[in-house]
């Protein structure tokens, strides 16, 4: 694989944590640079991980990591996405958005979202690539988009007041969806 495709790769793994720092983003009250920086360390090593999971995983067995994957990641999705809106829904209107989110919740998004990368990895253990710096490549990426995620989030968050954490898990629902959609109906 050349460093084009690669990169185009990383990228488009990274769109997941992407879409889901910038709900986790809009969620917190104005986080700081170093708080972005933090869920994208979180985000960018476990999506750099899980494709050397998936390709060590894709040598040994193939066929039941790919069978069972997106259910894994659609169930983890709903499950945080509908943590999220009815925590909105329930909440009171003049409570003040979270500081910060914990580090459990944070790695549980994390690899709700970085399930397809290690679909992928188990893809790439059928090629001719270096599957080290393919991980790192995704992980860097989703370190750069979700940080970003985080900061777009912050804006976003004050103009939504509370319907941004509904937002948020709507977003994390969808994404769970899509991720099944894509694997059972086309």
């Amino acid at each position: 694989m050349n460093l084009s495709a690669t990169l185009l790769l990383a990228f488009g793994m990274s769109m997941d944590a992407f879409a889901a720092s910038i709900g986790k983003g809009a969620t917190q009250r104005q986080p700081k640079f170093s708080d972005a920086l933090r869920t994208g360390l979180i985000f960018g090593a476990i999506e750099a991980l899980t494709p050397l999971v998936g390709w060590g995983l894709g040598t040994l067995a193939n066929k039941v990591i790919l069978d069972w994957n997106h259910w894994i990641a659609f169930i983890l999705l709903v499950f945080l996405g509908a943590r999220m809106v009815l925590e909105g829904l329930r909440g009171n209107t003049d409570e003040e958005p979270c500081r910060r989110h914990s580090f459990w919740l944070l790695v549980t998004t994390a690899f709700a979202t970085s399930l397809d990368a290690m679909a992928v990895g188990v893809g790439l253990a059928f090629l001719q690539v270096n599957i080290l710096w393919t991980a790192l490549a995704i992980g860097g990426a989703t370190l750069i988009m979700s940080t970003l995620g985080i900061m777009i989030g912050r804006f976003i968050g004050p103009l939504l007041g509370k319907r941004a954490e509904i937002l948020g898990g709507v977003v994390l629902i969808g994404i769970g969806c899509q991720i099944l959609w894509s694997a059972i109906g086309g």
